[in-house]
């Protein structure tokens, strides 16, 4: 059984309410108990132990993030919680050290995780239309999520030894957040993550 711990990292903060990323989380809730996965779930809103959600990052087999994107980063308290947690596991089963070696400190820099053989998902949603980052002469310059915004985000994850099993990423969901998209969003992000996880599974078995 896959042991998968979920991040909600969707902030309750200014006029945001947390209320569509706390959604994404049951989502995904509803597709790991579907397939009898293991969960563990953390909400960045709510106060935590560092050492205790280190505890949950080296028992999953897979992490998976929720959050909404705030100014081109991840949101404040998100940002927090990950300086804690990965602190935390410091030379305790996150990360050892940055990898590079006195001896020739200018090559092998961020090859000191610990997580090998785990791998992480990240779902994200925006303000911004998809259109913004795939049209000519729009404000992200043709460069995807992945590639853009979140290079920072998934360094930081190969720095811990993870690989990326998936990504989504939810747009519009401001000024085009009507309830036909967000049940057609439901049925494409559930479709999505149950195909990665099955793949993955059988990528085990084989």
């Amino acid at each position: 059984m896959k042991k998968i711990f979920v991040i909600n990292g969707g902030q309750t903060f200014a006029h945001s309410g947390g209320a569509f990323n706390k959604t994404i989380t049951n989502w995904t809730k509803d597709v790991l108990e579907s397939i009898n996965f293991e969960i563990r779930v953390s909400n960045v809103n709510e106060e935590f132990e560092a050492v205790q959600e280190a505890e949950n990052f080296k028992w999953a087999d897979i992490v998976v993030y929720h959050f909404p994107v705030w100014w081109f980063q991840v949101p404040n308290r998100l940002k927090f919680y990950i300086d804690e947690v990965f602190t935390a596991g410091h030379n305790n089963g996150i990360y050892k050290s940055d990898g590079r070696s006195r001896v020739d400190p200018a090559i092998n820099y961020g090859t000191g995780g610990l997580m090998h053989g785990k791998k992480y998902f990240v779902t994200t949603s925006w303000n911004a239309p998809e259109t913004a980052f795939t049209l000519e002469g729009e404000f992200f310059n043709q460069h995807s999520v992945d590639e853009g915004v979140l290079f920072g985000f998934h360094r930081m994850n190969a720095f811990t030894g993870m690989t990326l099993l998936g990504s989504f990423h939810f747009h519009d969901m401001e000024k085009a957040a009507t309830k036909e998209r967000i049940d057609n969003y439901e049925i494409e992000y559930k479709n999505y993550l149950k195909n990665a996880l099955e793949t993955e599974e059988l990528k085990v078995l084989n």
